[in-house]
């Protein structure tokens, strides 16, 4: 994985990414020497000038291709796909991307290089994404680059991170085994346990391990202590764990604990094992001037532009909204900020005005029949949320950041859920890592995971991660993905 402002990309993903930028500036290139094969160019003025701005051209286009993309999910990391599928995602994002690509053409005519060449170049563009992802699978297929993980630890934990490297680590990992420790249940097959009559640093290098993840279930009982002992039953009496992964670590093994595997594969930081001093004494958390004023800058620009595209679609909205169910069309209700500060947030009103009747709030269930017909299309859609832009701009909100919640369930979830005070250290936003990662909220178990995803975005907040949201945002809505 590739750190980038405490944000884990796949090394394989920006691979993946970096070939496909070139593919599609090349196509540009070859589109180009195919259309003007037999035209004498350079008596030809309007010709000539094309062919002056086909880096240009070729930067736009590999631009608007990869924002498309990343948009319909295709840089999500998944590398099971065949061919056929492949093709079923990369048609409408060609087709994203050639909408994208006349509009900027109207803006900015001199980019202009006609249909006829456009389209050509997709299609060349096309055929190699389609012959890109193809090899790339099939390097995967043959395991030819993945990593090899070692688990210290048996129990409960162990078997959560290594079911967490083979169904979410992107393909990329071969779990080796397990090395259990003393008095801890064994919850992996007994045939996945290694032989450990050596040292962790021998065992790594026999089987050819890149990396050892920690998954203890609770390290501060002795078991990991410099005096700790493995489990009796593999024949590793009166071991020394600690010094034995920091061998490791000089030759060479990478080794982490499973909060760390967990924040880096899953972008969650795990309730289950986290220790205090984890949070305390980890990196991130950036709450500096220089963070908040980009932030704020960020926020402004963002939701203006979204306010000025959006403006029709909030419009008909609100038409749509007063034709079924009349007035009123906007409704605001109380939520926790940062700090815990409360304001009244604004959306378009999606519910009946009697939702609330018995007088309690309620969590917001699958096809919750006090949504209107209106209202079950713009949360699907997520056009409810577009007003809070304007709390973005009275600074009580910023565009991307945890959900706020109301008073009610705050209270509530402060008392059972831990930690969950600590996504009250900034400003919710309108969207969040959480919301497009996870479903819509609906229990205190989906407010534990949310506040997970919460969590590592409080941690790691960057304006980077600010950006991947939005592109994950727009594939939600693209898609429909997690409303209620």
């Amino acid at each position: 994985m590739i750190r980038i402002y405490n944000h884990y990309i796949s090394k394989m993903v920006s691979v993946l990414l970096l070939v496909e930028i070139v593919v599609l500036v090349a196509s540009v290139y070859l589109g180009t020497a195919i259309r003007f094969f037999n035209v004498n160019y350079s008596s030809t003025s309007q010709h000539s000038q094309q062919l002056d701005n086909v880096f240009l051209w070729a930067c736009v286009f590999a631009l608007v291709m990869v924002f498309s993309m990343s948009a319909l999910g295709m840089y999500q990391y998944n590398f099971k796909e065949d061919l056929r599928k492949i093709f079923l995602r990369l048609m409408p994002s060609l087709a994203l991307g050639f909408c994208i690509i006349t509009l900027v053409f109207y803006l900015a005519p001199d980019l202009y290089f006609g249909r006829g060449i456009l389209a050509l170049v997709i299609m060349i563009a096309g055929a190699g994404i389609l012959l890109t992802r193809l090899v790339f699978f099939k390097t995967f297929e043959f395991r030819l680059v993945n990593s090899r993980i070692i688990f210290l630890g048996g129990g409960t934990l162990a078997k959560e991170c290594s079911e967490l490297a083979v169904n979410i680590g992107h393909n990329q990992y071969d779990v080796v085994g397990f090395v259990p420790m003393q008095d801890e249940e064994c919850c992996v097959p007994s045939s996945s346990l290694l032989p450990v009559g050596e040292s962790l640093v021998s065992i790594a290098n026999k089987y050819n391990a890149s990396e050892i993840v920690v998954a203890v279930q609770d390290r501060r009982n002795g078991s990991i202590s410099a005096n700790g002992k493995f489990n009796p039953l593999t024949g590793l009496n009166n071991r020394k764990p600690i010094r034995e992964l920091l061998e490791c670590k000089l030759a060479g093994v990478n080794v982490i604990d499973a909060a760390t595997f967990f924040e880096r594969e899953a972008c969650q930081i795990r309730l289950d094992s986290l220790q205090p001093s984890w949070l305390v004494f980890g990196g991130g958390f950036d709450q500096s001037f220089l963070r908040a004023f980009s932030k704020k800058i960020f926020d402004l620009l963002a939701s203006l532009i979204i306010l000025m595209v959006s403006l029709p679609v909030m419009l008909i909205t609100a038409i749509c909204i007063f034709i079924e169910d009349r007035a009123p069309i906007f409704y605001q209700q109380e939520r926790v900020g940062k700090d815990g500060h409360t304001f009244m947030v604004l959306k378009f009103r999606s519910m009946r005005n009697d939702a609330e009747a018995v007088g309690q709030p309620q969590w917001a269930t699958t096809d919750d029949p006090r949504t209107t017909r209106v209202g079950r299309v713009i949360r699907k859609l997520r056009i409810d949320e577009l007003p809070q832009i304007l709390n973005v701009l009275k600074g009580e909100m910023s565009f991307v950041g945890p959900r706020p919640e109301r008073p009610y369930f705050v209270k509530q979830l402060c008392e059972e859920v831990p930690y969950y005070n600590v996504r009250h250290s900034i400003k919710p936003g309108i969207t969040g890592l959480a919301q497009v990662r996870y479903q819509y909220g609906a229990s205190v178990n989906d407010a534990i995971q949310k506040l997970q995803y919460d969590l590592y975005y409080v941690k790691n907040n960057s304006l980077f991660l600010d950006f991947l949201v939005l592109i994950d945002t727009l594939q939600v809505v693209l898609l429909g993905k997690g409303a209620r």
